[in-house]
This record gives structure tokens, sequence and C-alpha cells, in this order.
């Protein structure tokens, strides 16, 4: 081996760097190990909130002061954990969240909200196609206002597009492709401002490594956020629109009337509903949405009480007691209210003057209670505030004039500044609220005109929630509304169990793969081993050099690349025996055996490598994350493999020393194996060719477990304080979701996997919130006494019981799952057959390779299918399933072009022989390395698969029964078919 002193100054170099940004990892974790005995000696240890609060606490004091000198410099604990290995949201716990901003809310704007019907009608056409399309919402409006436009309608009508607005880029001169060119140039322009809007939010949120990226053209934008634990708090910065009006209020004096008015009415509707109205109040348990400003026909309310059971009105005695509160209700009747006050009998008890109010809510409860204050508006007929948030240059947080009570100071520009003087003069000794996204966030009395354009905000916000306002309103508002349309949420708490399994399931198969190399290869096992170890060193360096993310399918791609590094070893080691079988003297057959194996070794990582490739490209989360660290895992493999085991080997030989590549025990095994593979090919058709139609049948009757990645839903892992009945708890949630959701355990028997499809077609954050609610009062009676709904939806380190992962995906993003899932499959079939073809010049390797791989396919997915009822362990179709088939098909492939590597230089060698000898004789000296390999691989994933947790137990049996089925396929299946489609039987090799 040539340039042995340059091989070695890169080893040294890259290890030295590795270990120098591994570094940083071990500081970050003394600084946190720290900030954890503080919280032990200032909080009850068995209290998980308080502990988590005060290890902040800690981890905030020392965030920007240095507490660490290394090498000359100082770093804060920021610097620190900008440098250390990102850990994804199975790991650390956190959110990761699909947003997606609303395109048909963007071309509403566009269109100056137009009343045009065409254009209406096209929009609600196109929310409907989406349902069921991949399609872009955009290009499914363009179609379905093409089907539906008359002689006169055009995009680029006064009344649509061709507004004064958008006049310089659209008017009547355009053709329709020009105007569709420039809408979706303002609609790519929006989602950029969405993009910078939540960008800018992320940013001051104080989330370490947070990620954000958007997704093509499609309105699309992924954000993650590690270890951010106040989940709900997180939700409503993505999800708030940031949509600030400042409006004149009625006071209860005005509102009183009125709502005396309404109770009574309410009454008189209602009176006698309780007895004869059974049948509707059964069909209540469907949607309760915020129905604030839609008038409603009396039949849709369910419930008979009259309004003052449910609202208590603020009704004033004298003029000390004038206010803007109308009324206060407990929070979970608000629904209730609201129905109420949008029937049109009621609202046809309003005076002229108040025909177009709105009733709004506080932004939050009364402090310590559950009640929370009503509002009534004066709104118009367009709906259109006074005084908007675009007049707002700048915000933060402060504290009152007593520094004791969080607010957010604004300044708004020249404009703002004289309607605020205006709108401020001509109330004084009235009210007015500062409304944003249609909470009430204050409405206090004028005492004096506001010049100046300063104003403040309070309402008895914590810091952080004044801390959020402020951030929010210097963001900016978003261009339209975005909606979550999948997530996955972790506890801290899960994600620390599973750093914890996913330690000891490495460790167990590093040790295993270790002790099996020394005991097969003797000596060369050990150098292999060094090589290994220094290759798991490079992968994590590399790791926290660039920034990526190790998820727990990552660390499974670590722990497969270990069986995959080994493999490249196991093909030199053999490769060497062999050439000293044949009399070479070692340092010959060491170069030989190094040069012969280079071939193979190059052509079984590169197959595999493009199944990564095309898994990173297509997947998303921990799938982007196993496929990341496998490629890099072959890369540093093939290093090490390659120049880091010769460089050993060669020192140690060179000396003078013996090397056997064996031992005592191993000395004679797969030496002198001769099996006549093609003989029993038909056989072997046969057993395959049974087991998948049995498979065929299973997944058409039996079908696939597939999850919510795939047909949208929501799941939830709910942690019990002891064991439970799954079809206990079935039964109860029925009773608040209207049907039967799918109840597992999962993992242990305190422990279940909740899965339904409950409102998911809904949007919005109080969809959400009302889901997890109903769950809660679901399980309700199988937790602890005095369990709260905050503690039921955790996101705190030391939870016991509740929550500890909840995913959502919608229908319209799991079709798109879906079809990304399938073309990754599809697309890696098509770039191995290619490969393949290139590489060994004839289509009939092609066709054995990716027969086999097929085969493997179909194996799996109908041992899945068959199986998925009766295992113990959760086996649902998922992004994570389809990494796992992926990873098979890079497996089977390495072992198949092992195989075709040596059956084409057998080819070359012997072509005295008979075509079926060649590849019997290839097959046969191949047996060792497959078996070698296959069995180390094994071990790796039982022991990810016993230890790994139960999140990936799933996956790693997916990857078992691929491992067994791939070797099995390389032998007969690949070999057979392309033997007989070489069509050379009972032929002389040529």
């Amino acid at each position: 081996m040539q340039n042995k002193g340059l091989i070695k100054l890169f080893a040294i170099l890259f290890g030295i760097v590795s270990l120098y940004q591994l570094s940083f990892t071990w500081l970050a974790g003394g600084v946190e190990k720290d900030a954890k005995e503080y919280a032990i000696a200032n909080a009850d240890e068995n209290d998980g909130r308080a502990l988590a609060k005060f290890e902040r606490k800690y981890l905030d004091s020392v965030a920007n002061i240095p507490v660490v000198d290394k090498f000359g410099f100082t770093f804060s604990y920021n610097d620190i954990k900008d440098k250390e290995i990102n850990l994804g949201l199975d790991l650390k716990g956190g959110i990761n969240a699909t947003l997606q901003v609303s395109v048909k809310d963007i071309l509403i704007g566009l269109s100056n909200n137009s009343k045009n019907e065409t254009f209406n009608k096209a929009l609600q056409a196109a929310s409907a196609a989406q349902k069921n399309s991949t399609e872009s919402y955009l290009d499914l409006f363009f179609r379905e206002f093409d089907n539906l436009a008359t002689g006169n309608d055009k995009l680029n009508a006064p009344d649509i597009f061709g507004n004064k607005s958008l006049r310089e880029k659209i008017n009547f001169q355009k053709t329709d492709e020009e105007t569709k060119d420039a809408i979706r140039e303002e609609i790519s322009g929006s989602i950029n401002t969405a993009f910078e809007v939540l960008r800018s939010r992320i940013d001051k949120f104080g989330v370490t490594q947070p990620n954000i990226q958007r997704i093509g053209n499609s309105g699309r934008i992924l954000i993650e956020l590690p270890g951010a634990k106040d989940i709900e708090r997180v939700k409503k910065l993505l999800q708030s629109t940031a949509e600030l009006q400042f409006w004149e209020v009625y006071t209860n004096q005005e509102t009183a009337q009125f709502l005396y008015a309404a109770n009574a009415k309410v009454t008189e509707l209602y009176k006698d509903d309780s007895t004869s109205n059974e049948e509707a109040k059964n069909d209540e348990a469907s949607e309760i949405d915020d129905l604030l400003g839609e008038v409603k026909d009396s039949t849709d309310v369910k419930e008979t009480k009259n309004l003052f059971s449910v609202l208590y009105p603020r009704i004033p005695r004298s003029q000390n007691e004038l206010s803007s509160i109308i009324g206060t209700a407990a929070v979970i009747d608000t629904a209730t209210v609201n129905q109420y006050l949008a029937l049109k009998e009621v609202r046809a008890l309003l005076s002229p003057e108040m025909k177009h109010v709105k009733f709004l809510w506080d932004a939050k409860p009364i402090k310590d209670t559950e009640v929370i204050n009503l509002y009534a508006i004066k709104s118009n007929r367009k709906d259109e505030a006074p005084i908007q948030g675009d007049v707002i240059i700048n915000a933060s947080q402060e504290y009152d004039q007593l520094g004791t009570n969080p607010e957010v100071s604004m300044t708004m520009n020249s404009r703002g500044s004289k309607l605020w003087a205006k709108m401020t003069s001509e109330n004084v000794g009235n009210f007015v609220a500062v409304v944003l996204d249609d909470y009430v966030y204050t409405a206090p009395r004028v005492n004096t005109a506001i010049t100046g354009g300063r104003t403040s905000i309070s309402g008895n916000f914590t810091v952080l929630e004044a801390q959020d306002l402020a951030n929010v309103l210097k963001a900016g508002k978003l261009p339209a509304a975005a909606h979550i349309i999948q997530s996955e949420i972790v506890g801290p708490s899960l994600g620390q169990e599973a750093i914890d399994s996913g330690i000891q399931s490495f460790v167990l198969a590093l040790l295993l793969v270790l002790i099996w190399m020394i005991f097969y290869y003797g000596k060369a096992g050990i150098f292999a081993n060094v090589a290994l170890l220094v290759n798991i060193l490079f992968i994590f360096g590399i790791l926290s050099a660039f920034g990526a993310v190790l998820t727990l399918p990552g660390i499974a791609g670590i722990v497969l690349t270990i069986g995959m590094s080994v493999d490249a070893n196991v093909l030199i080691f053999e490769r060497i025996k062999e050439e000293l079988a044949r009399g070479k003297t070692l340092k010959e057959g060491i170069s030989d055996g190094f040069s012969n194996a280079l071939s193979s070794i190059l052509d079984a990582n590169v197959t595999t490598l493009l199944t990564g490739l095309i898994l990173f490209v297509f997947g998303t989360g921990p799938v982007k994350g196993f496929a990341s660290t496998l490629m890099i895992g072959i890369a540093t493999s093939l290093f090490t493999a390659i120049f880091i085991t010769r460089l050993f080997i060669d020192a140690y030989s060179g000396k003078g020393q013996t090397l056997t590549f064996n031992t005592g025990i191993t000395k004679k095994w797969f030496t002198t194996i001769n099996v006549d593979f093609l003989k029993k090919r038909k056989l072997m058709y046969v057993i395959s060719g049974t087991v998948i139609v049995l498979g065929l049948g299973s997944l058409f009757t039996n079908g696939l477990n597939y999850g919510v990645d795939f047909v949208g839903g929501r799941s939830f892992v709910v942690r019990f304080e002891q064991p439970v009945n799954s079809a206990e708890v079935a039964n109860s949630l029925k009773d608040v979701f209207g049907s039967s959701p799918e109840v597992k355990t999962y993992g242990t028997s305190n422990q279940l996997k909740i899965t339904t499809k409950y409102r998911i077609d809904e949007e919005g954050q109080r969809v959400d919130e009302e889901v997890q609610t109903s769950l809660f009062e679901g399980v309700k009676a199988y937790l602890p006494d005095g369990t709260t709904l905050e503690e039921f939806n955790g996101g705190f380190d030391g939870q016991k019981v509740g929550v500890f992962n909840a995913i959502k995906v919608e229908p319209t993003i799991a079709d798109d799952i879906k079809d990304a899932a399938q073309w990754a499959i599809l697309g890696s079939l098509l770039v191995v057959f290619l490969y393949i073809l290139l590489r060994f010049k004839k289509w009939q390797y092609s066709l054995g390779a990716v027969a086999a791989v097929f085969h493997d396919v179909l194996i799996v997915l109908s041992i899945f299918s068959i199986a998925y009822k009766v295992m113990p362990f959760d086996m649902e179709i998922g992004q994570s399933f389809i990494a796992a088939i992926l990873t098979v098909v890079g497996y089977s492939l390495n072992d198949t072009v092992v195989i075709f590597d040596r059956i084409r230089e057998y080819s070359k060698l012997h072509d005295s022989w008979k075509y079926s000898e060649v590849v019997n004789k290839a097959l046969s000296s191949t047996l060792g390395r497959t078996i070698n390999t296959s069995l180390t691989t094994l071990i790796v994933l039982l022991a990810i698969f016993i230890f790994g947790g139960d999140s990936i137990r799933g996956f790693m049996f997916a990857l078992i029964i691929g491992v067994l089925v791939g070797t099995y396929s390389s032998l007969f299946v690949a070999s057979p078919i392309m033997f007989d489609t070489s069509n050379k039987e009972g032929k002389k090799n040529k």
C-alpha cells in the first residue's frame, strides 16, 4: 500500500478533530449534570415540574457567561450547546411540526375578499379536491376556476385579481397564463414572508438547535424544536397569525338590556327541549367550534339551558361598576355561550346600532381560576378594525409602573400614532380593546388621549407570555393562517428512556461483534476491531462537526453500519485466506487479498449508499436521520476497512510475525463446502412462490396495519401508574370520541398506544386542544386522583403519567407521505437495476438482483400482514417501515453483488467449466463470508430489538426478517434467476 505516511497523518488528524468535536458534547453533559444537582438541592425530587424549572433556571443563568476554559478559549453554555451532537426529538423530546400556510386565505386576500361567485365556488371546489389529491392547492384552484368560468369570468377581472392593489402586476391586458404566473409569484412571496416570520419567532423562542425548512412550493414549512418542553406555548407561537386590532367596545351598561332579552329568548325557545329532543342531544358529540359572528338556527343548539345558566352577566348598578367586561363564564361553557349568542332569534334582538357586534373572549382565564371574561366589540359591516397591527414598528416586554406585572410596550408609526390619538380622544371615559387573533388581551378605560404613538398591553401575563407576544408582534403577522397538518410531540422523559435503551443496545451489539471477530479471526480480528472503533469515532465526529441530527433510527443506522463495516473486513480476510491457501506468501496473500476484495466491497457499499441516498431524499425526520447516519457510516467504514485495517496488518506482518486470519477452532470452517445450489433452485422457487402467494392472500384479506403516517389520524402514547386493560380504555374513550379508537398495549402493561381519526378533518389549534381534553376525560378514571389536564399533557422532565408521545397527521399530507414512500421504493429498484447493469454489463445480473429485492420486500410485507395482530409489539406500516424496507433492499443487494462479483471473476478464470459449475463454485466460495456477515449483522439487530425500546422494535423486526430473507434470496433467488435467463445450462462458460 502506497502513501502509508499520508494515510496515517490523515487518520490521526481526523481522529483528533473528531475527539475535539465530541468533547463539546461531554462538556455540555457536565454543565447539565451541575444543573440537575442544583435542581435537586432546591426542589422536591418527586416533583418533576419543579425540578425542570430549577434546572432551566440554572442553565439560563450560565447561558452566556464563560463556564469552560479549554485550549486557551472560554466557552459559555450556549457556545457548547451549539457544537454538541444534535439529538433528534425521539432522544431529546420536543416538537416536530409541518405547518400548512393557507394558500386559500392568501388568494382571498389578494382578491380583496372578492364576492365573485365563480371565484368563491372555485375556492370551495379546490378545498374539497385537495383532500384526495397530491396536487398543490393553487393548481387545483386554477383548474376548478377554468372549469367553472363562463365568458366574462377572468382571473384578471377587476372584481378578482385585477384590483387596485395588484394593478402593477395584473391587468386586463394580461393573458390567463401571465395572470397565473403573477399569482404564483405573489403566493410564493407570501409563503416566503410566512417562512421569515416563523423563523424570526423561533429565533427569539430560545430553543437550541432549531430547524426550519420550506418544503418546495407546497406552502408547507417544516419546523423541528428539539428540547422544547412547553408544547402548548410552542403551538400557539407557531399558529398565531398575529392579526393585531384595536377596537372600540360596548360597555356592560350598553349590553345589559340585550343580555336580559337574550336570556329570555333562549329560555322561551328551549323550555320543552329537555324532554323532547333526546336524539338531538346524542348528536351533540360531533363538533363545537367557535361560532362567534355566525348566525345559526335555534335547532342547532342541543342543550336547553337559559343563557344565564352558563354566562354570569356583569350588570352595573352604578357608574363605578361600568366596565368593558359584559359577562363571565367557565372556560368549559364558552362554546355553549357562543352558540346561544349566534342564534338568529337572539341576534334579531340587537338594536340597529349594535347589529354588527361581535363577542370575543379574554386571551386567558382570570388568574388561578377557570373563569373567563366576555366582551362586546363594536364591529362593522366589513369587520375591519379602525387600527390594525401593520402600524406597529416595535414591541418589547416590560413591566408596569410598579415594576411587578409584565406587559408589552408597543411603538407605532406616524399613521398609527395619528389614528391612535384620534381613537383615544374620541373615547375618553369609555373603553378600547386590544385584540390579537380574535382574543382580547386588554380593554382598559381611556382616561386621556394618547399621543406619541406609544401604548402598552397588560393582561395578567407571565414574563414568558409577554415575551412571546412581543416577539410575535415584532416579527410581524403571517400573511395567512398557518395550521399544523403533521406533528410529533415527544416528552423529554421518553427521550431520556430512548437514549438509555439506545446506548444499552449499542454497547451490547458492539461488544458481541468485537468478541465474535476475535473468536473467528484471532489477531486479525483485533486489528479489525481497532478499525471498527476508529470508524465509530469518525461517525460521531462527523455528526457533531456537520450538525447532523442523531435520532433513535439514526443509532440503529450506526449499529447497522457496524455490521456492514465488519462485512468489508470479512470480505478482505476471506480473500486473504484463499490466497494463502493457494500457497502464496503472507505478504503476497495480504496484498492480493485486499486488491481482489476491493471490487466486491465497492460494489456492495455503493448499492447500499444509493438506497440510503434515496431514503434521505424522500424521507423526513427520523427517517432522514437514519439515512444520513447510514451514508456517513458507509463512507467511514470503507476508509477504515481498506486503509486503517491494512496499516495494522502490514505493520504487524512487516515485523516477521505470522498472521493466520483464523483461530484453532475456526481454521477449517467453510473451507470444504461444495453445494450444488442450482440443483435446488426449482424447489426453492416453489417454496418462495408458496410463501408469496400466502402473503398476497393475507395482504388482500388481512391487509396491513397502516400507521397515521399513511392514513391520517392522531396517535398518543399514554402511560398510567398501574397496568390497564386496553379493551376497557377503548370502551371509555368511545363515549368521548363517538367511536372506539384503536388501543394497544405499547411495551409495558401500564402503557397504551391510542390511535383515532376523531376530528382529524378539522383544522385549528382549538380543535387539537379539544381532542386532547376529550382524551383526558376518557382516561381520567385510570389516572391518579387529582391529575390535571396540564399534568396529563406533560412535556416536563420527570413526568410519571400522561401523554409521552403524540402524533398528528392530516389526511392531505398522509397521501403525500404515502406517495413519496412508493416513489422511494420504485426509485431504489430502478437505480439499483441501472447500477448493476452498468457494472456487470449484462441485464441478467440486473434482473436477478431486482427479482431478489422484490422477493424480499414481498416476504417482509407478507409477514407483517400475517403477524401484526398477534405480535406483542407495534407493527405499523409508516415512514420508519419504509426506511426498514429500503435498508433491506440495500442489504440484500450488498449480499447479491458480492456473489455476482465472484461469479464474474470465476467466469473469467475458468472459461472451460460449465456455467452451472461456475455459479455453484462461486456461491460455495462466498458462503463463509455470507454466513459470517449475516450472523454479525443479526447479532447487532437482535441486540437493538431486545434492548432498543418499544418505539423501534417493529423497525428492527422488519430488518431482522429482511436480513434472513436477503441472505436466502441472494443464494436461491438472485443467482438462479440470473443463471436461468443466461441460457447457459449444460454449456461451457464463455
